[in-house]
């Protein structure tokens, strides 16, 4: 997925896996939805508060920065990109975790929109996290109707 915004990550290193855990934990803790926070950087070495710069940064922003050192701290790998990226076949196909083939059959049958550049398609990654989304919703609301009917059965889950 190319773009010049494109930023994929993981932490390998113990410590930095500790840094992104107390990060997250900071940012949390002071996260209030209704407010725009402060946020001092402040390097190794420099003495005074006074003295660093400091970034005023909305609620939503600051849940974003969060999630990822959330995901960081857990060891995950993460990936920030534009959603309104165009994607290749094959890249929307690893994202989705299907094969290539697989892919084509579903924007042929129009259960992904897509657009040509040339002969080739393209999908707005937009529209790819939409159907991965749709897709998880469907099988979450199937398993609690299963769950739902062992229940009335008495099964015991």
């Amino acid at each position: 997925m190319s773009s010049s915004l494109d930023l994929e990550m993981v932490l390998d290193s113990k410590e930095d896996l500790e840094l992104a855990k107390a990060a997250q934990r900071c940012i949390v803790s002071s996260l209030d939805h209704s407010k725009a926070i402060n946020i001092a950087i402040v390097e190794d070495g420099v003495e005074r508060l006074s003295e660093s710069p400091v970034l005023r940064l909305p609620p939503k922003v600051l849940r974003l920065f969060a999630d990822v050192l959330g995901s960081l701290a857990q060891g995950k790998a993460i990936a920030v990109m534009p959603k309104e990226l165009d994607v290749t076949t094959q890249e929307a196909a690893m994202f989705l975790n299907v094969s290539r083939p697989y892919l084509v059959r579903l924007l042929e049958e129009g259960k992904i929109p897509f657009h040509k550049v040339g002969t080739h398609r393209r999908i707005r990654f937009e529209d790819v996290v939409q159907y991965k989304e749709d897709r998880q919703k469907i099988s979450k609301d199937a398993l609690q109707k299963l769950a739902d009917q062992a229940q009335e059965l008495g099964m015991g889950y």
